[in-house]
């Protein structure tokens, strides 16, 4: 598996590895079809919703 970063677009995230979305959906990210997703990257979104970018990277590529 490709490695994500805090830049890597969510989208292209679920496209790498698509079991990455209940990460998403613990952290109240629910809204992974639309159009934010394809533009914003993991840290911006993080940002959004008051979570830190380092740990959910950790849990996404362990």
């Amino acid at each position: 598996m490709a490695k994500i970063t805090k830049d890597t677009i969510i989208a292209d995230v679920l496209k790498i590895d698509p079991e990455t979305a209940p990460f998403f959906f613990e952290i109240g990210m629910h809204c992974l079809g639309c159009p934010s997703a394809s533009g914003e990257t993991v840290e911006e979104a993080c940002a959004v919703h008051g979570v830190d970018a380092d740990e959910l990277i950790a849990k996404i590529n362990m």
